[in-house]
């Protein structure tokens, strides 16, 4: 899967979130200072070019919709992550997820229930 850039992503999740839309619906869904229509449009042609997004054209509008999946990217982008911070080492990840994250008792919990779900159903 390909690398994407903060400017590449930031469009992605707004077209994750939006599902389709023409230009400008992705300019207005960034806050403000939103970026110039230009500079969107640049990153939506090379987003087309590495085939992350398609379009569907309606007279000389094209409206815009993701072509890969955001669980995709993400899974990816955090193999690449672990891979690259934690020596391919889940472990450390977690350890350091759950050290650093300043997460509450609650969370913990929750977080521990579902570690404890994964483990009783990788026993079945």
């Amino acid at each position: 899967m390909m690398v994407l850039t903060k400017a590449e992503e930031q469009v992605m999740q707004i077209l994750w979130n939006i599902e389709k839309g023409f230009l400008k619906d992705i300019v207005e869904q960034y806050p403000n200072p939103r970026p110039a229509t230009t500079t969107v449009a640049t990153v939506i042609r090379v987003l087309v070019k590495k085939q992350a997004i398609g379009f569907n054209t309606y007279g000389k509008v094209n409206e815009y919709y993701p072509l890969i999946k955001k669980s995709d990217y993400t899974k990816k982008f955090m193999k690449t992550l672990v891979k690259n911070f934690f020596n391919n080492s889940q472990q450390q990840f977690a350890s350091f997820f759950a050290k650093e994250s300043d997460l509450s008792l609650s969370e913990l919990e929750e977080l521990k229930a579902m570690i404890d779900q994964q483990i009783s159903d990788k026993k079945k």
